[in-house]
């Protein structure tokens, strides 16, 4: 990893170090998934089919698992594995269901009440990468907020053949409509309906450019569905100084390092020593992992920045606004209110990104590529919406009118003057 000293830095340098790698691609994703969405909405299941069949090889005909190929499924995965994702579940689900809001009411003048209300999205689609690394915890942390907030239907989808233990954490989470569909064709799918797929109102979960691209086309089409981010590559930011374990430090970045060649993974510290001990120590790390080749593609565009005090750190990590940020370093927690623009924050020695991603109950799915600066986390109200109710008295319409007589005046809008001076009239008559 390149090492670069921030104060000696021109304001143009500073901002090429924090850039990440550009997302770009020898093939036409835009227009190939445009053909992809178009024929879904066309062609439904036949299109679906043809997709699945040419793009993951399948050719069966089955999209939906019956609960028999349920059953099967479930009874092959592991007993340790189960009882890990069980562990993991009654987690994630204690954090989330720490996260149920309430309803506010609020009487801002005599006779005028305004009032706040939640509830559940009633239709939710999941995706769920599948390939050489099937995502199982994403099951979770998508499957148990929407499950909590008490969605009506929830129906997942993942590339065939879907893998045994994905489909066991769906059960955990109480979906039964499980798809063999993945890519674009899959975001698709869920967000028009065809006559195997039912339509959903909302998409989550990450996937390749292909995913992305989709999950954006449908989102920007009302007859589409809205989706729950945009996303980027992974990407993590360690903030260390001279207390900090290289060792660990090292195994944190790498942890992101291995998942696409176009990840990036940031060290910030204060300590020159530090950071030579740091990389030494990826050296030998990187060495042993079986996505070594990944791994080296990441660290070829990943930083080293050396600090000059825990101020200065804080401040380049929120012009940053990484996905992950570890603040592996003395007194971590009370540099916590300098960090504005992050997705989620790791304290302390013992706290790997390793623990978000799975099993401590806070939820993986985060704001990449710079929009934590704008999008929060994964939660339980993103599987909601809100809505607003106010009421009038008499009180209120005499309270309110003047005021609304000279806001519609000034903007030219009269039949809105006349739907309170109506009713004020009304009042002053004795009605």
């Amino acid at each position: 990893m390149k090492t670069v000293v921030w104060h000696e830095l021109s304001e143009s340098e500073k901002e090429q170090v924090l850039t990440r790698p550009a997302l770009t691609s020898k093939l036409d994703i835009h227009g190939i998934v445009t053909d992809i969405v178009t024929r879904i909405k066309a062609e439904k299941d036949k299109a679906l089919l043809e997709f699945t069949a040419k793009l993951d090889h399948v050719e069966d005909g089955r999209l939906k698992l019956t609960e028999q190929d349920i059953a099967d499924a479930c009874s092959r995965v592991p007993e340790a594995l189960k009882e890990a994702l069980q562990h993991a579940y009654r987690n994630i689900s204690a954090f989330h269901k720490a996260q149920i809001p309430g309803s506010v009411k609020v009487t801002t003048e005599p006779g005028v009440t305004c009032e706040m209300h939640y509830h559940a999205i009633d239709n939710i689609g999941l995706y769920v990468p599948g390939g050489s690394a099937p995502l199982v915890s994403t099951v979770l942390m998508l499957g148990v907020p929407a499950q909590i907030a008490g969605c009506r239907k929830v129906i997942l989808c993942s590339p065939p053949k879907i893998a045994d233990e994905i489909v066991y954490a769906a059960t955990l989470c109480g979906i039964k409509d499980i798809f063999n569909i993945g890519g674009a064709q899959a975001i698709a799918a869920m967000a028009y309906g065809t006559e195997t797929v039912p339509k959903v109102d909302k998409v989550f979960g990450p996937g390749n450019a292909f995913v992305t691209e989709a999950k954006r086309q449908v989102s920007t089409d009302y007859k589409g569905a809205s989706v729950d981010m945009p996303a980027g590559p992974s990407e993590v930011m360690v903030m260390a100084d001279n207390t900090s374990d290289p060792e660990f430090v090292a195994s944190d970045l790498l942890s992101q390092a291995e998942h696409g060649p176009d990840s990036q993974v940031m060290l910030i510290t204060e300590s020159r020593e530090l950071a030579d001990a740091v990389n030494k120590e990826v050296d030998r790390q990187v060495a042993e992992l079986p996505r070594r080749k990944i791994a080296e593609s990441s660290l070829s565009h990943s930083r080293v920045i050396i600090a000059g005090t825990p101020d200065e750190a804080c401040a380049i990590a929120c012009r940053y606004a990484p996905e992950h940020l570890i603040m592996q370093m003395r007194d971590a927690r009370a540099y916590l209110p300098k960090i504005r623009n992050c997705g989620s924050i790791f304290i302390g020695y013992y706290t790997p990104e390793s623990a978000g991603d799975y099993a401590s109950g806070t939820n993986h799915t985060l704001p990449t590529y710079g929009y934590a600066k704008t999008y929060s986390s994964l939660g339980l109200t993103d599987f909601m919406r809100h809505y607003t109710v106010q009421e009038l008295s008499k009180d209120g319409v005499e309270a309110l009118k003047d005021t609304i007589v000279q806001m519609t005046n000034a903007e030219g809008l009269m039949a809105h003057q006349r739907a309170i001076l109506t009713r004020a009239r009304k009042i002053e008559q004795g009605n």
